[in-house]
């Protein structure tokens, strides 16, 4: 392997980046306009590969980033754009994954995030075209396993994390992954925040991941009412249920309750049915909406820039405080 095909390490990505801050990866709500303002604000930019619909289009949009990334850094050589993320679902029930691994191969992403589950063979394949993957995870059974099989470093995916998340506390987790780890660490759970950008350092992490905050943002791919319920929300207005995809995650109450159902009385699901193919079921997502507990930060519907811009102000201050 060449030196142009080594994933970059922690310190590396760091130094490409405005603050610490990976904006997570949102079914529907990302795509490529939401991570070209979010990498051109200096912060890592996701989508998940299925937002991209058709598969086709997947080319297309990986075109579309990388083009309009790199005429924004000819422009503004003294502040160029962050790296930009890909999600990969790596469960049985996504019959596109191998379309997906191979259209970010051909693109050389810089970063992949991979969840539900860890597959060496793909690992392999984005190391060795330089892609540092980064695995969720939300206990530290599935961080060995991830790491085991090769991944490069790990999301932690903590108790108010939005969408997909564990039941875990911060504090408790991340001391516990870097009992064994010190690769590339990324934290999620209710960060909306400058503050909150600073803490995830403070206890270990190498970066803050955020989506709750973005679907907010005027280039995100969210319904107005979604994005006004984001807004007026709180953390008492998110809930915790597998009844939707089968893995536990946080959603919008109001959601549920626009839907036709009672929040407070929501079934078990069945983990064995979930799908996250071509033929995943419409209403999660689309109409049962996931958040996040750190929406209560959230006051507006603004651009991407606007809210960097807040989120660095914040965070230098905080930091010169602890440190002055």
């Amino acid at each position: 392997m060449t030196a142009s095909a080594t994933p970059m390490t922690a310190a590396q990505l760091r130094a490409k980046m405005r603050i610490p801050l990976i904006g997570a990866p949102q079914f529907i709500v990302s795509g490529p306009a939401l991570v070209i303002a979010q990498c051109k604000a200096g912060i890592v930019g996701a989508f998940p590969a299925l937002n991209a619909r058709p598969a086709a289009q997947l080319d297309e949009w990986l075109h579309q980033i990388k083009e309009e990334l790199a005429a924004h850094d000819r422009a503004h050589p003294e502040r160029p754009s962050a790296p930009f993320a890909v999600n990969q679902i790596v469960h049985k029930s996504n019959d596109r994954l191998d379309h997906d691994v191979e259209m970010c191969i051909k693109h050389k992403v810089p970063l992949a995030i991979t969840s539900l589950g860890a597959r060496e063979d793909v690992y392999k394949a984005f190391r060795e075209v330089g892609t540092l993957v980064l695995h969720d995870i939300i206990n530290v059974k599935f961080a060995e396993k991830a790491l085991e099989k090769g991944a490069g470093g790990l999301v932690a995916v903590c108790s108010g994390a939005g969408g997909h998340a564990g039941r875990l506390s911060a504090f408790a987790l991340i001391p516990e992954i870097r009992a064994f780890f010190d690769g590339p660490l990324a934290l999620s759970g209710a960060i909306a925040t400058g503050r909150g950008v600073l803490a995830a350092e403070a206890i270990g992490a190498d970066f803050a991941y955020a989506g709750s905050m973005f679907i907010a943002a005027t280039e995100a791919n969210a319904t107005a009412d979604y994005k006004a319920d984001i807004v007026a929300s709180t953390a008492d207005g998110i809930i915790y249920t597998n009844l939707f995809t089968g893995v536990h995650g946080n959603y919008l109450k109001s959601s549920v309750v626009r839907a036709g159902l009672d929040p407070d009385n929501l079934p078990e699901s069945d983990p064995s049915k979930m799908n996250f193919g071509s033929n995943r079921p419409a209403k999660a997502w689309k109409d049962i909406w996931g958040s996040g507990q750190g929406v209560g930060s959230v006051h507006k519907i603004e651009p991407v820039a606007d809210m960097i811009a807040r989120l660095e102000h914040d965070y230098k201050a905080a930091k010169a405080k602890l440190v002055g």
